[in-house]
This record gives structure tokens, C-alpha cells and sequence, in this order.
């Protein structure tokens, strides 16, 4: 039997027995009242299908059909699209953050976004900004490194950390080690 926790004064708690009766018309009125919440959020900002789907899922106490069906109802009208929303993220965290194309590919991976949507989202990443972020990125972490014996070291793992590739990482990082070498 479901129970209800009822407080009698500020100190003690009473445990009462409620039936609990929901009628398939409530849990409709429930679904069309969460179909239009998710509507305004995700007119708001982008979000992915999975972090809808939990969000639904949460607000109808775990009931994962009703919560797949207001997906479904999402989606279709678009509201949510999980290509627009890998794009957009891929766009920020790259232009915003400064993170490399791993690190993103990784984090979306993450919250259950297909590969393929993925590989199309960082299609739309332009790779010689990200160099020039890539480059600026280590400048700066380069002057807070001055007398460190392991700068070479730090700025490797620094970004790699970021979501570079060695290769791109290495040249970059053999360049401004060269530069400032020449500079003293």
C-alpha cells in the first residue's frame, strides 16, 4: 500500500495510508501538461533526446512509455533533433571552450547521441579556427609555465586534455617551444 508522509508538528513525522487511484484520464492530462513543458524548454535552448527523456522520465515518476511517447511527440513536431543539438554543442564547446574534436565526439557519445549524427555535427567545425584556437590556448598556458623544467610535458597533456590530436598537439607544441627559445 502506498503510503504518505504527513508531518503533525515540526519535530514528528506520521506515516498514513492513501490509496492511491489514477485514472487513465489523469495520467493523459499529466502527459499533455509535460508535452507542453518540454515544448517551452526546448523552445528555449536545444536539448538532446536523451536528456528530454529523463527529464520526462523524472517528471512522471519513471514511467518510461508515456515518457517515450512524449519524446516521440517532440520529435516529430521538432522540438528536439538530436543533429541540431550536436551541432550547436559541437559549435560551442569548440568555438566557446576551446575543446578539440575528441573531446567533443566523446562528450556527445556520452549523452547517447548516434556516431554518425556526430561525424556530421563536427563536419561543421572549421579545422584552421581550431589550430589558431589551438594555438592561442597553449600561448597562454605557455606564460603561466615560464621557469617550469616540464613545460613541453604539461602543454602536451594540457591539450590533449582539450580534445586535440597528438599529431596537431606536437607540431604546435614544437613550434612555440622553437619561438620561444628564440626569444630567450
Amino acid at each position: 500500500r502506498p503510503m504518505f508522509i504527513g508531518r503533525t508538528s515540526p519535530t514528528r513525522w506520521v506515516y498514513i495510508s492513501v490509496p492511491v487511484i489514477i485514472s487513465d484520464f489523469m495520467m493523459e492530462k499529466d502527459t499533455a501538461g509535460i508535452t507542453d513543458r518540454m515544448r517551452r524548454l526546448c523552445s528555449r535552448r536545444e536539448y538532446c533526446s536523451s536528456d528530454i527523456l529523463k527529464k520526462v522520465s523524472d517528471a512522471l515518476n519513471g514511467d518510461r512509455d508515456a515518457a517515450g511517447r512524449v519524446l516521440e511527440t517532440l520529435v516529430s513536431e521538432r522540438y528536439v533533433d538530436d543533429l541540431r543539438y550536436a551541432t550547436a554543442y559541437a559549435r560551442d564547446k569548440a568555438t566557446i571552450s576551446g575543446w578539440g574534436a575528441t573531446k567533443i565526439r566523446y562528450m556527445l557519445s556520452g549523452k547517447g547521441i548516434e556516431k554518425d549524427v556526430i561525424a556530421k555535427a563536427l563536419e561543421e567545425i572549421d579545422g584552421g579556427k581550431a589550430e589558431v584556437r589551438l594555438e592561442k590556448l597553449l600561448e597562454n598556458k605557455l606564460r603561466s609555465l615560464k621557469d617550469d623544467p616540464q613545460v613541453r610535458l604539461k602543454l602536451l597533456r594540457f591539450a590533449l586534455g582539450r580534445g586535440y590530436q597528438y599529431d596537431q598537439v606536437k607540431s604546435v607544441v614544437d613550434s612555440l617551444w622553437e619561438k620561444s627559445k628564440e626569444n630567450g
